[in-house]
C-alpha cells in the first residue's frame, strides 16, 4: 500500500479509504461518501480487485487536490463474492446504514441486474461498471455506465466482419447460461442472421462447466468456418486449453469473440502461447491513443505490484478511473452532489477521461462506443512483460484504431 494513504477496515469486510497523508485542511468537515460492492473473491474477484486500485487511486488523487466542494471524499466498497445474490442487501445497506451519497455498480452484469429495481425505486444515480444491458428493461432514467460498448451488434460486428473477410460463410455459436453471456449471443445471432450467414451450431452451457471437451468436439464436427465465444473469466481458460487438447480443423478462419477471461493478466500468463491466433473483444491495448492512460499505468503497476492483483490492469481499471473522473467533473459543473442535478450534467454532456472522450445516450449507455477486436500474436510462455508490448495484440477492428491486418486461418494464426 502506498505509504501515503490511510485505510480503515469497516464493517463487513468494507474498506473505506480517506485523503491521502498527510491531509489538505477541508473546508467543511462531512466528507462525501462513495459506496459500491465489489466482487474481491469468487470467479471475478481478479478483476474486482484491480478495479478497486484504480478506484482508490482517483480517491486519493481527487482528496490531494482539496477533495470536492471542499469536503473530503470517503470511499466503501463491500464484497460482494461474485454473487449476485449478495449485492441487493449490500446496497441497500449503503444506503440505510452507511448513508452514502453516491452509488457505483459493481462490476459485470450479472452482479449488477439485482440492484438496478432498488436504484431506481431510491432515485439515485448509478455509475455503471462494465455490465451489459442491464437497464434495457428497468429504464432507470439515472444510470450511466462505463463500458466502452453500447449495443451486442458492437461486440460482434469486427469480429463477424473480419470472419466473413477472410472467407468464412458458416459460424458456430458457444455461449455460457447467464446474462452477460447470452445478451451476447443474442447479439452475434441477430447480427448473422442479417448477413444470411449459416449458423451450425449453437450451444449454451451452465455457468458450473468444468469440461469443456464435449462442447469442442460438437464444434469439431459442425465443420463451421468461424467460432464465437461468450465465456466468463473462469471458463474463458478451459475452453482454450479444451481447444487446444481437441482442436477446432483445418477450415476455421476466426475463433474467439466474446472471451472476458482473456482481459485478465494471470490467465493470459497462464494460457501463453496457446492465446495466439484468438480474435477477441478488448477494451485497451497498448498502443491505443488516450490521453492521460500512460501516467496512469505507470501509477498503477507500482501500486498493483506492492498489493498483488492484476499488475498490467488493461481491462478495468482505466475505466473505473474514468468513473471518478466522470463524477468529479459533474459535482464541479453542478456545484452539487444531488442525484438528479449530476445525472443531467452527464447525460448532456462531453466527460473528458483517460480513457478518452465520453459521451453518453439517452438510455445511459455510451454514445460513442470503441470496443476494439484484436488477434493475439507471437505470445510466449510465462512472459507477463510481453504483453506492454503493442505487437502481441493487434487491432483488427475499428479502422480508426486498427494496427495490422487479420491472419487467417485459425491454424495458421496459432503459428504466428
Amino acid at each position: 500500500m502506498d505509504k501515503t494513504r490511510r485505510k480503515v477496515v469497516g464493517a463487513a469486510g468494507a474498506t473505506v479509504v480517506a485523503a491521502a497523508m498527510p491531509a489538505p485542511v477541508f473546508a467543511q468537515a462531512n466528507p462525501i461518501k462513495i459506496g459500491m460492492s465489489m466482487p474481491q473473491t469468487g470467479g471475478l474477484g481478479g478483476g474486482g480487485q484491480a478495479a478497486l486500485v484504480a478506484l482508490r487511486m482517483w480517491v486519493d488523487d481527487v482528496n490531494g487536490r482539496g477533495g470536492l466542494l471542499g469536503r473530503r471524499v470517503e470511499f466503501t466498497a463491500y464484497d460482494d463474492q461474485s454473487n449476485p445474490a449478495n449485492t441487493p442487501g449490500i446496497y441497500s445497506k449503503l444506503l440505510d446504514v452507511d448513508k452514502v451519497d453516491l452509488l457505483i455498480a459493481p462490476y459485470a452484469t450479472v452482479p449488477t441486474a439485482p440492484i438496478m429495481p432498488l436504484v431506481k425505486q431510491r432515485g439515485k444515480l448509478l455509475m455503471g461498471n462494465f455490465s451489459f444491458q442491464v437497464n434495457a428493461d428497468v429504464k432507470h432514467d439515472m444510470w450511466f455506465n462505463n463500458a466502452p460498448w453500447n449495443d451486442s451488434e458492437g461486440w460482434s460486428k469486427g469480429f463477424v466482419e473480419a470472419g466473413v473477410a477472410a472467407g468464412a460463410k458458416s459460424i458456430a455459436v458457444v455461449a455460457s447460461d447467464q446474462d452477460f453471456a447470452q445478451n451476447l449471443a443474442d447479439g452475434v445471432r441477430a447480427y448473422i442472421a442479417k448477413l444470411k450467414l449459416n449458423k451450425v451450431y449453437d450451444q449454451n452451457y451452465p455457468p458450473t462447466t468444468k469440461d469443456f471437451s464435449t462442447i469442442i468436439r460438437a464444434v469439431r464436427a459442425s465443420k463451421a468456418e468461424m467460432v464465437f465465444i461468450a465465456s466468463y473469466p473462469p471458463d474463458s481458460a478451459g475452453i482454450v486449453n479444451a481447444i487446444h487438447e481437441i482442436g477446432v480443423g483445418d477450415q476455421v478462419r476466426v475463433l474467439g469473440g466474446g472471451m472476458v477471461g482473456l482481459g485478465f493478466t494471470p490467465i493470459m500468463i497462464n494460457l501463453g502461447s496457446k492465446l495466439n491466433g484468438i480474435l477477441n473483444f478488448n477494451t485497451y491495448v497498448p498502443g491505443m491513443k488516450m490521453p492521460g492512460v500512460d501516467d496512469f499505468f505507470r501509477r498503477y503497476s507500482e501500486r498493483a505490484k506492492a498489493q498483488k492483483v492484476d499488475e498490467l490492469g488493461f481491462y478495468l481499471p482505466p475505466f473505473n478511473y474514468a468513473i471518478g473522473q466522470m463524477l468529479e467533473q459533474a459535482i464541479k459543473a453542478t456545484n452539487s452532489i444531488e442525484d438528479r442535478r449530476l445525472a443531467d450534467y452527464l447525460r448532456k454532456n462531453e466527460m473528458q477521461t483517460i480513457v478518452g472522450p465520453v459521451r453518453f445516450d439517452a438510455g445511459g449507455e455510451r454514445a460513442n462506443q470503441r470496443i476494439i477486436t484484436a488477434q493475439f500474436r507471437g505470445v510466449k510462455d510465462k512472459d507477463q512483460e510481453q504483453f506492454r508490448s503493442p505487437d502481441r495484440q493487434i487491432v483488427i477492428f475499428p479502422p480508426a484504431d486498427k494496427s495490422g491486418d487479420l491472419i487467417a486461418p485459425y491454424e495458421k494464426a496459432q503459428k504466428s
